[in-house]
């Protein structure tokens, strides 16, 4: 039943109708209290008040799959109003960017144009740019990307997946390099991602404890407090400073653990999405948990 509920709502995150509905119907279903606004404007106090809390920060203009040469070229300049409006408020705040959003489906050499114009903006602004992981038909095209970027910009990083047989082998090229370990939030085929939650749970782990002894800065993005647990044993048993990791949760979820990281020391980022195309990120969310459909219901009910 849980596999059936999630694969429903994987089915749903990609039904472009509904997407574009959604654009229509405003931050309903319960996902204002995921999403923080519609407009970077609007995201700002949320974005302030983290930090107030003593949290960090990454942003996430929602979109994705943009099929138009002017709406990549637009949200790139968006992406750069992103970084000058971080700055100028003063908050604590990194920028998330996903490729498809950039013009990847369109032009590959579009989608690289457009992100030197947002590496160039953050390393204006003092900032960093991390490169969310898409579905598998995506991934060795971003790793490409990721690798071109490299070699101009030091302040950009991307984003491995543990449900993915190839993760572990693939933390070995990317050895120095910041990045955004994850189990996986997309329906992949069984030819390419392990699809039994206990053996993605230990190949998560292989992953952190191998990038973080290998002394590469790493953000473990995951609401599993046991995982946080052993992390938290291996670090202190390995000298692992806290200064080579952070741990990462997404804007609305366990709000309680956020904040108790963070007072315990740990270096914490929130992943805070904005904007009006949030429907296939909440469609997401409500797939990774059961308990996410409850949470969105009651949103509902509570307008």
């Amino acid at each position: 039943m849980k596999n059936l509920s999630r694969n429903f709502f994987l089915h749903l995150s990609e039904n472009k109708l509904l997407n574009r509905s959604a654009k229509k119907w405003g931050l309903k279903l319960g996902a204002s209290k995921v999403v923080a606004g519609t407009t970077i404007e609007a995201a700002i106090p949320a974005i302030s008040q983290l930090n107030h809390e003593g949290l960090k920060v990454t942003l996430d203009h929602l979109g994705e799959f943009v099929t138009e040469r002017n709406e990549a070229e637009e949200a790139a300049r968006a992406c750069v109003h992103t970084l000058q409006t971080i700055q100028s408020a003063g908050v604590d705040s990194q920028v998330s960017v996903k490729l498809t959003k950039l013009g990847l489906d369109i032009d590959e050499n579009l989608c690289m144009e457009n992100m030197h114009h947002i590496m160039q903006a953050a390393a204006a602004n003092g900032n960093f740019i991390n490169i969310d992981m898409e579905d598998y038909s995506r991934y060795d095209t971003t790793l490409n990307i990721v690798e071109e970027l490299r070699r101009t910009y030091d302040n950009v990083g991307t984003v491995l997946q543990s449900y993915l047989y190839r993760g572990l082998e693939d933390l070995d090229r990317f050895k120095g390099v910041p990045l955004r370990l994850v189990k996986g939030a997309y329906k992949e085929s069984p030819e390419v991602a392990m699809q039994d939650k206990e053996a993605i749970d230990a190949n998560f782990l292989r992953m952190i404890q191998k990038h973080l002894l290998n002394g590469s800065y790493t953000a473990i993005a995951t609401h599993d407090h046991q995982i946080i647990a052993q992390i938290k044993t291996f670090v202190h048993e390995n000298d692992i400073p806290y200064d080579r990791f952070e741990f990462q949760m997404l804007y609305g979820f366990r709000a309680d653990m956020q904040k108790q990281l963070a007072e315990e020391g740990y270096t914490f980022r929130t992943y805070v999405p904005f904007g009006n195309d949030w429907y296939g990120y909440f469609m997401r969310r409500l797939a990774e948990r059961p308990q996410n459909v409850a949470f969105a219901v009651r949103g509902l009910v509570s307008k």
